[in-house]
Order: C-alpha cells, then structure tokens, then sequence
C-alpha cells in the first residue's frame, strides 16, 4: 500500500488488502473509499473484503465504484458526499489511485482552480490534463 496525499483530509492509495486496513487507521484515516468496481479484481480484495476489515476497525467505509473511461457525474456527487461527511481524513482507492484523484479533482471544480486541481494530482504522477475542460465546465455550472 502506498499512501498519496492530495490534501491534508484526503489522500488516495494504489490497490489496498484487509492487512492495509490496521496501517490506514495508524495514519489517521477515518473514512475509507473505494472506487474501484469488484469486477477488476479477485475475491480477496473486493469490497465486502475490505469492508468487513474496514468497520471491524471503525473505519466508516464508503463504495463508489468508478469505471474507468466512463466517470459519471453520481460518482463525482458520491466522492463529494463521502469526503463531506467524513469526521476526519479520508483515503480512496483504486487500481492505481488515478480515479480516486479525478473524481476528487471533479468534485473540486469551482473550490480551487482549475490549474491546482490537476498539478496536485501530478505530483504523484496522475495525469489529469484531459479532464481540464470538464472542470472548467463544471466550475462554471
């Protein structure tokens, strides 16, 4: 597991395990989101996997799978949600982190500019270029 943060409250994370769950917790996380759809992956680190080992843990655990080529405006308003109700710093997940970052960048659009929302993602290495024109858009919305 490889924690990114974006901000102070929201981080993003590459594929994680049940055994991730007890490190997450360490790091402060209160929230933990994943949005990466079961059908990518095996049994053991599907949703209900991590779910089980997210609460055990008291860890609120939220699922927004996010298909990738195919973002929808309910996963940005999920995302939203889940990082406004969060009682602390919230982690999301995926298979590399990089959706995890772009709906976080969209559900930012019109709270930061626009130049921000896809340099901090870059310092980890995502790519979110292609997405300036859908935050600009949804700013303006």
């Amino acid at each position: 597991m490889e924690i990114r943060p974006l901000t102070d409250d929201y981080a993003v994370s590459p594929q994680i395990a049940p055994e991730d769950v007890g490190a997450i917790v360490e790091a402060g996380f209160t929230t933990l989101v994943c949005n990466r759809p079961d059908g990518e992956i095996p049994p053991e680190v599907q949703a209900d996997a991590i779910r089980k080992a997210a609460e055990a843990a008291g860890l609120r655990f939220i699922l927004n799978p996010v298909i990738g080529g195919a973002i929808s405006m309910e996963n940005v308003t999920a995302q939203a949600t889940a990082m406004d109700q969060s009682d602390g710093p919230v982690l999301a997940y995926c298979a590399s982190g990089n959706r995890s970052s772009i709906v976080w960048a969209l559900a930012h659009a019109g709270q930061r500019p626009t130049d921000e929302l896809i340099a901090i993602p870059a310092r980890h290495g995502y790519g979110l270029e292609p997405f300036r024109a859908t935050i600009d858009q949804l700013a303006q919305d």
